[in-house]
């Protein structure tokens, strides 16, 4: 129907919310995380498959089996697997934070689509997908399986997730108590990502950030330093605009979603809009380099801007970067 705006994400039932989020991912972006997983698992193999003797002219010397070397008193190198398949594994933010949004879509919901854009397009023969999702509850764990069906099972259940109003205490206590953080969530990931692949943590980051951006790095920092170390890592920055700067809409009430605090502020006062917006940005900054020192590539999407390409414009500079020799690719920003 022409001249009539397209129904948001959060008009439409949980069914017809998925038909379009695969319809969306589909169209506009397949194709473009298939094939080669050029960066992720350099060489011919990452699996070790045992050892043998040693081939001069023939073998690597960086590939050799010291150990076995050692005990043998033969030189052996290392024999690995050719990674054909890819285990993806997601930790998604379903915090109190992640329900705020402005737009057609809140940052939940964004983290859904997301997640649909990653599942959908690294779906494959043998590719498997499995997640762990930080909610009011607690951390609900989905195993890694492949198969359209499973994802769709994860994306209903992430759609269907509590909120914060959902069971709460009249003062807030409860299931907001119990939210896990991001530490807390990385290092699940660490005990069951035993197998070098995919990382993808998709949150808004805001999970104990000091206000202080000199202070020490959140608990976070170090568990994601320690999956990038076998894993490639992708962190999924998610936001709002209304994050970032406040409107001239006179007196408002402000809540921490996290501890359900509650601040009047006057944002009819220039000096505290610039504040805010000064602060924010300050914010970001720190998120961003927080994730750069731990090894982890970044994806900013918000809730205002086309999500689908903010993935294409991501994913067309990974493969640009993935022709970019070694050396080069060291001075690049």
């Amino acid at each position: 129907m022409t001249g009539a705006a397209e129904p948001g994400l959060a008009d439409l039932a949980p069914d017809q919310r998925l038909r379009r989020l695969e319809l969306t991912v589909t169209r506009r972006l397949d194709g473009l995380l298939h094939g080669r997983y050029r960066g992720l698992l350099p060489g011919p193999g990452s699996e070790a498959a045992g050892s043998r003797e040693y081939r001069p002219g023939e073998d690597e010397v960086r590939r050799m089996d010291w150990a076995v070397t050692a005990r043998t008193t033969v030189p052996h190198v290392r024999e690995v697997d050719a990674d054909r398949e890819l285990t993806t594994w997601l930790l998604v933010d379903a915090s109190p934070s992640m329900e705020y949004g402005t737009s057609t879509l809140d940052k939940r919901e964004l983290a859904v689509a997301a997640v649909a854009a990653i599942g959908f397009l690294t779906a494959g023969v043998g590719n498997r997908l499995g997640a762990q999702v930080l909610t009011p509850d607690g951390l609900r764990r989905f195993p890694a399986r492949s198969g359209r069906t499973h994802l769709l099972g994860l994306l209903r259940a992430l759609l269907g997730a509590p909120r914060t109003g959902d069971g709460l205490d009249s003062d807030g206590a409860g299931p907001r108590d119990a939210t896990p953080g991001l530490a807390e969530g990385l290092d699940g990931l660490q005990r069951v990502a035993t197998r070098r692949g995919l990382v993808v943590i998709v949150s808004d980051f805001l999970d104990e950030l000091p206000d202080d951006p000199d202070a020490a790095p959140p608990p976070w920092a170090a568990a994601l330093r320690r999956l990038a170390v076998r894993h490639q890592v992708l962190a999924v920055e998610v936001t709002d605009p209304r994050e970032l700067e406040l409107p001239d809409v006179g007196l408002v009430t402000l809540v921490d979603p996290e501890s359900g605090r509650h601040r009047e502020v006057w944002t009819g006062d220039p000096g505290l809009r610039e504040r805010y917006a000064r602060a924010a940005a300050e914010q970001r900054d720190q998120v961003r380099r927080t994730l750069r020192r731990a090894g982890a590539t970044h994806l900013a999407l918000c809730t205002d801007r086309d999500w689908c390409a903010d993935v294409v414009r991501y994913v067309h500079e990974q493969r640009r970067l993935a022709t970019v020799p070694a050396a080069a690719r060291g001075g690049v920003a």
